[in-house]
């Protein structure tokens, strides 16, 4: 018997946030059998996302050279 039975995860990482070290962890929680959902802003840095898990974006207002422009 498990110590644990899979469920289900919704992870929103912000812009900016820790994602890259965010999504090893979420595809080893659906490798491990989790319904692990991302939701993700249309523009982004980063935010790469693979078929281990679901996506779902939302609109954003800012172009990707307007976030570039408001970070530098």
């Amino acid at each position: 018997a498990s110590l644990s039975e899979a469920g289900k995860l919704l992870v929103v990482p912000m812009v900016g946030s820790h994602w890259l070290s965010m999504q090893e962890v979420v595809e080893k929680l659906s490798e491990r059998g989790h319904e692990v959902v991302v939701v993700v802003p249309e523009v982004s840095w980063q935010m790469e996302t693979t078929q281990a898990y679901n996506v779902l974006t939302y609109p954003v207002r800012q172009s990707l050279e307007e976030l570039d422009k408001a970070f530098r």
